[in-house]
């Protein structure tokens, strides 16, 4: 598949200033430019991230009237019930807000939907099961904003709730008697983008305030704070920074005895960044709740018995390995079916739909095709008596709108921007394929259906040092707002000595003014055409170090590679 190359401006009078200002590489002063860091003393902020840096949790609305409810219910002993969605944002959410109110307060339980029989965010069976056990207390986390009717029925119940959640509030918010959401358009908090893990931390730190207690009380839940930053794709910029710096530190050095048996199991023996806890810590628990049940993730994460805690995370292996293999088998099936049909090609969307498929899979293999046919997604599977599947997007198209002009074709929908839901009638799934199709087609720009590879900066081979690496990798924790680094090097040869590897990948060893490297470049084996011409190329690439027989050097892992223009 071509892909578009877009090469970042930056503000080449900043960047010098900068240089002067620092005396680093001017390289990685660009770099810092374009995430908007132009003085020394930002510079100091960025690379030394400082838990005194958070901001105070009493500037968020609302959070007097959680903790005195919280105290209230402290004092007269009434049962809390932790409620959290099932993805990992909220288990990790419900595993820390539960182990720390349980060292101050019984009894308290905690209660997660089941992902196909209560679906996201609160459930009635959930607030039915809290008047049977007998709370008047739920703390929700990471949902909530959007549930106005049923916290009104909880509330005939005799329940209040306290609602921590990061989605946009809806005009009509619930009848809370609490609502920690830093994106209500009057709260003063100056971070609005936490994640639902992040929201309920600051309570904890809140409680830890009105207590008088040590800060330890908050922060041995950090950990998994970043494994919700990571997972759920919020802004590594700001708290979100220092909270993941943090996160991450403590996973390397002291994991909670959870996280401990999943990286044992993972066989990790590098160091976890923030991109590891995304493709290593978080499908093991999002699998939890795709495959089976999330409840599990939670046991796992409050469990302090090592041989329990593994037992746990052998579970939540089980359920990602399944979760692999439905993936994998279902990604194969849905091209063979695309590849067969005669008009696929001339598609400016996809739609398929098999009964047999996994429910909890469809979203992921929706992204998995659109590494192939680089449009619109929506894969379908049955559920009960009727369809429901995942839709994802293409860069700059707005999905949520194109799924919506098609509503009268759905029972129901839901999403934003990139990704969304919806369930229809089994009999309607040929009228929504051809409305989705006919409304992408009228939506969509011929640059849109073209991937885009995002280059932060032209570097020289000459500048590619360990000294330049060391300073690049301070600029971690890299995600969205703080992506790592994509560069490219102009005029590069083969030495004679790239070759093919595995079928499908190209080691590279290229050079430029006499200066080699060696590199990897995934799947892109139909391109070592270009190395064998002898003609000069342009490699797209990140750095990374590779680890052979004890020695570790740096090494390129290109990206995509054409003609040097």
């Amino acid at each position: 598949m071509q892909k578009k190359w877009h090469t970042l401006i930056v503000d080449e009078q900043k960047a010098a200033a900068l240089h002067e200002s620092l005396k680093i590489n001017k390289t990685l002063c660009k770099l810092l430019v374009q995430r908007g860091i132009e003085t020394y003393e930002q510079a100091e902020f960025f690379f030394r991230p400082s838990l005194n840096d958070l901001h105070s949790p009493w500037l968020m609305k609302d959070m007097r009237k959680a903790v005195d409810r919280i105290v209230t219910a402290i004092q007269n002993k009434e049962p809390i019930l932790i409620y959290g969605d099932y993805d990992v944002d909220g288990t990790t959410a419900v595993a820390s807000m539960y182990q720390y109110l349980l060292a101050l307060h019984e009894p308290i339980d905690f209660y997660i939907p089941h992902r196909y029989k209560e679906g996201y965010g609160i459930s009635k069976a959930g607030i039915d099961f809290a008047k049977d056990q007998g709370f008047s207390l739920i703390i929700s986390l990471d949902c909530g904003i959007k549930s106005a009717e049923l916290i009104a029925y909880a509330q005939t119940l005799g329940i209040d709730f306290i609602v921590c959640d990061h989605h946009l509030p809806d005009h009509i918010l619930p009848p809370a008697i609490a609502i920690l959401n830093p994106k209500q358009i009057d709260c003063p908090y100056p971070f609005k983008e936490l994640c639902g893990c992040g929201v309920g931390f600051k309570l904890m730190m809140a409680l830890s305030d009105h207590f008088n207690l040590h800060a330890d009380s908050y922060l041995q839940y950090i950990d998994l704070a970043a494994i919700a930053i990571a997972a759920d794709i919020v802004p590594v910029s700001d708290e979100n920074r220092i909270l993941a710096f943090y996160g991450i530190e403590k996973v390397n050095t002291n994991p909670s005895t959870g996280i401990k048996a999943l990286l044992e199991l993972a066989a990790v023996k590098r160091k976890m960044n923030l991109s590891s806890l995304v493709f290593v810590i978080a499908p093991r628990i999002n699998a939890a709740g795709r495959m089976d049940d999330a409840r599990k993730a939670v046991l796992l994460f409050v469990e302090g018995d090592e041989g329990k805690a593994m037992e746990y995370a052998k579970m939540l292996h089980s359920d990602n390995s399944n979760r692999r293999e439905a993936d994998s088998s279902i990604t194969e099936e849905a091209l063979a079916i695309l590849e067969m049909s005669p008009d696929n090609h001339l598609k400016k969307s996809t739609v398929i739909y098999q009964a047999h498929w996994h429910k909890g899979v469809v979203g992921i293999v929706a992204s998995r095709l659109i590494d192939t046919y680089y449009r619109p997604t929506v894969v379908l599977t049955q559920s009960g008596d009727y369809a429901a599947g995942s839709a994802r997007s293409v860069h700059g198209f707005n999905l949520y709108e194109a799924v919506h002009a098609c509503k009268e074709h759905l029972l129901g929908y839901g999403g934003h921007f990139a990704a969304a839901g919806m369930t229809l009638d089994i009999a309607n799934i040929e009228s929504f394929a051809a409305a989705f199709e006919k409304e992408v087609s009228a939506r969509i720009t011929p640059d849109q259906l073209i991937p885009i590879i995002t280059i932060d900066a032209e570097i020289m081979f000459n500048e590619i040092s360990s000294t330049f690496y060391r300073i690049l990798n301070r600029m971690e924790p890299f995600g969205p707002e703080n992506m790592r680094p994509v560069f490219i090097a102009k005029d590069i040869r083969d030495t004679g000595f790239s070759r093919i590897v595995k079928e499908q990948h190209i080691k590279f060893s290229v050079k430029q003014n006499n200066i080699s490297f060696s590199g990897i470049g995934f799947n892109m084996a139909d391109k070592f055409s270009l190395l064998e011409n002898k003609q000069p190329v342009d490699l797209v690439f990140t750095i990374d170090e590779n680890e052979f027989q004890g020695n570790i050097s740096l090494q390129l892992k290109v990206i995509d590679m054409r003609f040097a223009e």
